[in-house]
């Protein structure tokens, strides 16, 4: 009996094994030899286009961008007649590589304890062995701000490109920005009411509680100055002086918030402290564009594939939303953090605000330089110019248009990363099982 048991165990192990292995896919080595990719339709990422373009890359970085002939001993030689160049796509909001699934608790390692953790860093918890990595890159996208969540403030986000060993190897910029989770400032109704029996009518004083919260939050940034303002203090406390980067200037405060009256708060914390802000969700924004544009503050629009926000918007008001702010001038990105995509779908949202009036080197511009700009790194990517690193991606087809696009070769820093994953692995398992060639 005791070796029929061993045997279902080790066969559950195996297949447990089997099951959650890492795929065979490894980082690809430094560049070593030029690479010119000639005959592309190259968008800069800047609004610019170039028809029959070519680009040199030289030790990781875009060497020369150019419609005339490029030339180099013995480079490779990448064709790209036909076919679209694209910088590698940025996804501005995400908490890739520290969830896996979803609905499995021991995957997740995106929340601490406590409500106001300003010294937590998201990037020391950043798994670079997770295979939504790998699904992502097959889509473009080359690289993301890892975000921290719970609480008020959650802590520090950084910026990872997606090919790499460990997290020290995958880091691009460290610490840029912290983030404050805005309480609701608007009293919802409980939708299980009916089931379980309670008054479904929200607490009266819910909106009293958020600032109350909130103003928790600015007394605790109150308290930041005063203590970093005191340089006799002989005591170090990790909460406060993780702000000191923010006071500086060199940290922007990520506030996550969607409706015009948050936002109207969150533009308060720029009078008192003179922050460096950026909204995130910001799905009302456009009601008070030509403030937030006043203000120079900068949205990352969360999700284009959503409901509007209150029942009397146009429908399609998530859609148009982009285009409504880029036409009044606010620096704008667009994210997917739909739950089930997590970040796939990062193109076809900017293609849908494309369709919407935003028009598509605009929208583009809203995945790469837009969101370069807001991180904070447009200096080293986010376009193909000349002396930036060389992210990069060359498509079949539109890379906006679900329908055409199709990636072929990618380029992280110079190096053609794989575009092989999980998702890959299985189609090919299968078409082998059918015998479809």
């Amino acid at each position: 009996m005791t070796r029929y048991l061993l045997l279902i165990f080790c066969s559950i192990c195996s297949s447990h094994l089997c099951s959650f292995s890492q795929e065979t896919v490894y980082p690809a080595a430094a560049q070593k030899q030029d690479i010119v990719i000639t005959n592309g339709t190259i968008h800069i990422g800047n609004g610019t286009v170039l028809d029959k373009g070519n680009i040199l890359i030289r030790n990781g970085k875009i060497a020369g961008v150019s419609t005339s002939a490029i030339t180099s001993t013995e480079a490779k030689i990448i064709d790209a007649n036909g076919k679209h160049v694209y910088p590698g796509l940025i996804l501005s909001q995400s908490q890739l590589g520290l969830v896996e699934v979803n609905s499995v608790r021991a995957t997740i390692d995106h929340t601490e304890l406590g409500t106001i953790n300003p010294s937590i860093r998201s990037i020391v918890a950043y798994n670079t062995d997770s295979k939504v990595i790998n699904t992502l890159k097959y889509n473009g996208i080359l690289m993301a701000n890892i975000v921290p969540m719970g609480g008020l403030i959650s802590g520090s986000s950084s910026v990872v490109q997606l090919d790499a060993w460990n997290w020290e190897d995958a880091l691009y910029h460290a610490d840029g920005a912290m983030h404050f989770y805005m309480p609701s400032l608007v009293a919802r109704p409980n939708p299980f009411a009916v089931f379980s029996g309670v008054d479904s009518k929200p607490a009266a004083d819910a909106v009293k509680v958020s600032l109350e919260r909130i103003e928790e939050v600015k007394q605790f940034f109150r308290d930041a100055k005063a203590y970093l303002a005191n340089t006799t203090t002989k005591q170090t406390n990790l909460k406060l002086e993780a702000c000191r980067a923010l006071f500086e200037g060199k940290q922007k405060l990520f506030v996550h918030c969607d409706l015009a009256k948050e936002i109207l708060v969150a533009i308060d914390f720029v009078k008192e402290f003179r922050f460096k802000l950026v909204i995130v969700g910001g799905s009302e924004a456009w009601q008070i564009a030509d403030l937030i544009k006043e203000q120079n503050i900068a949205v990352i629009l969360s999700q284009q594939h959503s409901l509007p926000t209150s029942p009397d918007d146009d429908v399609d008001q998530p859609y148009k939303t982009a285009a409504i702010l880029h036409e009044a001038g606010v620096l704008v990105a667009i994210n997917d953090e739909d739950g089930q995509t997590r970040g796939r779908n990062l193109p076809f949202n900017a293609g849908t605000a494309a369709a919407y009036g935003m028009g598509k080197e605009a929208a583009l511009q809203a995945i790469t330089l837009n969101a370069a700009r807001i991180l904070d790194i447009d200096d080293r990517t986010g376009s193909i110019e000349t002396g930036k690193d060389a992210n990069i991606v060359i498509s079949e087809g539109d890379i906006l248009d679900m329908r055409s696009s199709v990636i072929r070769n990618a380029f992280i820093q110079g190096r053609e990363v794989s575009l092989e994953n999980k998702h890959t692995q299985l189609y090919d398992r299968y078409k082998k099982k059918y015998g479809i060639q």
